[in-house]
């Protein structure tokens, strides 16, 4: 395929994508709102105005980029998982993976729309959260480039979570008993340096913790994490993931049965 055909292939792969969580926005988009303004009122106001600050910050302003954060992972990854898994079950990802188009052009399709979903949640969150919290940027650059590179992230994890899955029991495993407890455990609701030190060092092997706190950094300019190590284990674990899923496709893991 030239690279016109290619352009069109991705372009086709994602718009399919996009089409599929806008149709159904009351499911996809509308609830991750309504939960995080829960999360405001409740941690935010509530509890929030009994612990005051957290270094330094209104407890209000601090939690904004984690809730952020929080509905991106999510929702970039269960985007892509229950796509996926879908193509799979209906039998349609196999007319992908025989026709020309390279099966790395097929995971930046899924991809991208997990990304525009993230975005999409996220942009959402934000306005949801300009009613709590006066909304201010320290490093748009900053922060607008961990969003994205967190978002797909978890859009090539969720892929591979589909790779695997047998059942939709299966799509749901992981998001259940890894990714909430790591995103409740990356500091959303606080600063790891409230923890013993004992669990200061075992927070350090939460990677969402380091995509959290780069957020927060581009938000209100403070972190508890260098930026160059948060970057550093982000674009990581997307080199990595990209390479495991482009592997799973060329073998047909999950596919070929």
């Amino acid at each position: 395929m030239n690279a016109h055909a290619q352009w069109i292939a991705f372009k086709t792969i994602v718009l399919k994508e996009i089409l599929r969580f806008s149709r159904i926005w009351i499911q996809t988009i509308l609830p991750p709102m309504i939960t995080t303004s829960l999360y405001f009122i409740i941690f935010g106001g509530l509890i929030g105005g009994r612990i005051g600050e957290m270094e330094g910050i209104r407890y209000m302003d601090f939690i904004v980029p984690g809730l952020i954060m929080m509905a991106v992972i999510t929702n970039a990854y269960s985007n892509v998982v229950s796509s996926f898994y879908s193509s799979k079950f209906q039998r349609h990802l196999e007319e992908m993976l025989v026709s020309p188009v390279p099966n790395y052009l097929i995971i930046l399709g899924f991809v991208g729309g997990g990304v525009a979903r993230g975005l999409a949640v996220g942009a959402g969150v934000t306005l949801v959260s300009m009613f709590f919290s006066p909304l201010t940027i320290h490093d748009p650059l900053v922060a607008g480039t961990v969003v994205l590179l967190t978002a797909v992230l978890f859009s090539l994890a969720g892929l591979i979570n589909g790779v695997f899955a047998r059942s939709f029991d299966d799509i749901s495993i992981v998001p259940t008993f890894v990714l909430t407890p790591l995103t409740y455990l990356g500091g959303v609701f606080y600063s790891i340096t409230l923890l013993p030190p004992f669990w200061q060092d075992v927070s350090l092997l939460n990677p969402i913790l380091y995509m959290i706190n780069a957020f927060r950094y581009g938000f209100i300019g403070l972190s508890d994490m260098g930026l160059a190590l948060s970057y550093g284990i982000i674009l990581g674990f997307v080199l990595v993931l990209f390479m495991t899923a482009l592997y799973l496709l060329d073998r047909g893991v999950g596919i070929r049965n």
